[in-house]
């Protein structure tokens, strides 16, 4: 017979921990979710913050009025994100983003709880607190163009953190599915897999297990969501090559590699802000070391953070890659940087509260900024897409020239072309020199694919120069410059924008 004087206690045991645990989570994740909206409230007060969430705008209406990814509708980014934000038009209509932006903030949310539960298992239930807070605090520590747009990188987060999370747990298989929806909201999110792959194989020298079938679980997991997306839901030839082997020249060095460094180091330098308070801990035992005193521990260290440096290097090189070094790429530097972060000061003796009211204040000037942005561009596009809808009706097609496409989408007109950007048929990308951009630089037979929909179509109505000064200018696109000659007249100026639409016949 049992032991009823032992088993009761055990038993009495074991469900207060799981009240425990339940509570833990009752309380913070409600936290993190009031936080996760405050960061990010003020993302709602534009009706779009970059020209990615405009691209994705356009790209949407494009494929719910029938259009084909990777065929009649094209970018060089994975298919999740533009679905995502067809289902929301489908359900919500397409005159808003405010649908987008609450998804946004529930992928900051799941970053955070998968964040807090990481540092949890690893430095205890405060360190999982903090984690959580701090990713929060610090998810809105770049520009607000960055931090406040529904965007790749964001979406990507959740299954980025998800994919460490469960090869910490030697759930490989599932770690390879996070890997492979990362690597589908965004190519760069695959770098993930890099700490993956170290942790099997630290994970099989500790324990003497073979690896192969391990590694075998991750590459099926990996390899199943992409060849379905692939292979089924869109266009193979055309998934290929947009997705994998069409950006080479688009993620090359360019001549204006001054620039390149600048906005790496200076982006490099905002984050750093956001959250300095993390240096503490390093800077306060190197302090200790150099006087040649004893370095206090609040706690054990837990295990080696050695896969955390391996994600943040990883990271890193996804960052770089392409050399363009957005504001927006270094979202996926946080994760890792908020686990090293928190990971320092749960094993110091450097006290919590400097640390959260550093990351508060920082948020809330970053929060500050957000709110009083300077909108003179936003203001600008509006108005040139107000000129726009007031020349055409809704059965015209309008062509932008230009790096804007939210211009399509605030004016509520089709586009003439499956090329949303100046930059797919001139090989032009923002943050680069004029070097190797024009006709001849242009996507792989864009040129002959852009004549057959002029032909096929019919010329559009209303043809937007948004160039300005930039190496794409109609004078310097001989196809564009005839174009414009023979068929356009000029019927408005905004700014730096001309207004063509056809000439009366």
């Amino acid at each position: 017979m049992p032991n009823t004087a032992t088993s009761r206690p055990r038993a009495l045991a074991d469900r207060l921990h799981g009240h425990v645990r339940a509570g833990y989570w009752t309380r913070l994740v409600p936290l993190l979710a009031v936080l996760a909206t405050a960061t990010h409230l003020p993302s709602f007060l534009r009706p779009v913050w970059s020209p990615d969430e405009g691209y994705l705008a356009t790209q949407a209406r494009m494929l719910a009025d029938g259009g084909v990814l990777y065929d009649t509708v094209v970018d060089r980014k994975p298919p999740l994100l533009p679905w995502l934000y067809e289902a929301c038009f489908a359900l919500f209509g397409s005159v808003s983003l405010w649908p987008l932006r609450l998804l946004a903030i529930g992928a900051h949310l799941a970053t955070a709880v998968l964040l807090a539960s990481t540092a949890r298992g690893r430095w205890g239930d405060r360190a999982g607190r903090y984690a959580g807070l701090l990713y929060l605090l610090v998810s809105i520590g770049l520009s607000p163009e960055d931090t406040q747009a529904a965007t790749f990188e964001v979406f990507m987060l959740p299954a980025m953190v998800l994919a460490f999370r469960y090869a910490e747990r030697r759930r490989w298989l599932a770690a390879g599915i996070a890997v492979a929806l990362c690597s589908l909201t965004k190519q760069t999110g695959g770098a993930v897999m890099l700490p993956v792959l170290w942790m099997l194989l630290q994970d099989t020298r500790r324990r003497g297990v073979p690896w192969p079938p391990a590694l075998a679980k991750i590459g099926f997991g990996f390899a199943l969501p992409i060849a379905l997306v692939a292979a089924i839901l869109t266009k193979p030839k055309g998934f290929l090559f947009w997705v994998v082997t069409g950006s080479g020249d688009y993620a090359v060095l360019g001549s204006n590699w001054p620039q390149m460094i600048g906005r790496a180091l200076g982006n490099s330098a905002i984050l750093l802000s956001a959250g300095l308070a993390f240096l503490l801990p390093y800077a306060h035992r190197l302090w200790l070391r150099r006087r040649r005193r004893p370095v206090p521990a609040r706690g054990p260290e837990r295990g080696s953070t050695a896969d955390l440096w391996v994600w943040l290097l990883s990271s890193a090189v996804a960052v770089s890659v392409g050399f363009h070094f957005f504001g927006h790429y270094y979202l996926q530097l946080m994760p890792p940087l908020v686990l090293l972060g928190v990971g320092a000061v749960a094993t110091s003796a450097v006290p919590w509260r400097p640390v959260v009211a550093y990351c508060t204040l920082a948020s809330t000037v970053f929060w500050g900024l957000a709110v009083f942005w300077p909108g003179q561009r936003l203001t600008q596009t509006t108005e040139v897409a107000t000129a726009v809808a007031a020349q055409t009706t809704p059965k015209d097609t309008v062509l932008v020239w230009g790096m804007h496409p939210e211009l399509y989408w605030l004016a509520d007109r089709r586009p003439a072309s499956r090329y949303l950007t100046a930059g797919f048929l001139t090989n032009f990308s923002g943050g680069k020199g004029g070097e190797k951009v024009g006709e001849e630089y242009s996507v792989s037979d864009a040129w002959q694919t852009f004549d057959h929909e002029i032909s096929a179509n019919g010329l559009p109505e209303v043809f937007v120069d948004d160039s300005g000064t930039a190496p794409y200018q109609p004078d310097k696109v001989p196809r564009i410059a005839s174009l414009l000659d023979t068929y356009y007249e000029v019927v408005g100026v905004t700014g730096d924008t001309v207004i063509y639409r056809l000439k009366k016949r």
